[in-house]
């Protein structure tokens, strides 16, 4: 599904809102002011605030499944590379897209039955089947090994990076990494959590 620029600058300006201040939290007039629309726009584009919310987990989602069918379809790249590539595209869309991890997660917790908990539900669906192609991929190949927990292995990647995200000011502050600037952090974390989740893939999924 395609958006106009308006209304990408419209769900944008709710992802921020909803992340700080919760989608209760979060006035229609809030993100029209966030924004620099009026109301009447809001309306216009997405007819609610739920429906907004909607759209914005369309949004990312589409961005999100259409990484990893590209990197399904590189013929050029082994098991392991792709499974490396998944580490690091989760981890920099993670760490680019902090404001809608934090919805993510907070929509995961209250698990309330509604159109965005479906859309959550087909996103980790359609993921998984995608990552366990991949697995499928390696194991015919002779390069991985058999019975592999893909949701244990998916859950190991999920909750490592979104633990280290959304407690990244305890982390710093518990490994003397205060006086490092947000950009130094983010390239000191990602390479520590690059090496650490490559090793743990490693050993699970390969023979060596």
């Amino acid at each position: 599904m395609g958006y106009s620029e308006k209304q990408r600058q419209i769900m944008e300006a709710a992802e921020g809102l909803f992340a700080e201040k919760g989608f209760d939290g979060t006035s229609v007039r809030d993100i029209a002011e966030e924004a620099g629309v009026n109301i009447a726009m809001i309306s216009y584009y997405f007819g609610s605030k739920e429906k907004l919310m909607e759209s914005l987990f369309q949004y990312r989602g589409q961005y999100i499944t259409l990484q990893l069918e590209s990197m399904l379809q590189n013929r050029d790249m082994s098991s392991l590379q792709k499974a490396y590539g998944l580490i690091d595209n989760y981890m920099e869309r993670i760490m680019k897209l902090q404001c809608f991890h934090k919805i993510m997660s907070r929509e995961q917790m209250a698990n309330v039955k509604g159109a965005t908990t479906k859309l959550i539900h087909e996103l980790k669906r359609r993921n998984q089947e995608l990552i366990q192609q991949l697995i499928s991929e390696g194991q015919k190949r002779g390069e991985f090994k058999k019975n592999i927990d893909v949701p244990l292995l998916m859950a190991t990647l999920i909750g490592t990076v979104g633990h280290i995200v959304t407690t990244q000011h305890y982390y710093r502050k518990l490994n003397n990494l205060e006086g490092m600037s947000d950009e130094e952090f983010e390239k000191h974390i990602k390479k520590k959590l690059s090496n650490h989740l490559k090793s743990i893939f490693k050993a699970v999924l390969t023979y060596e």
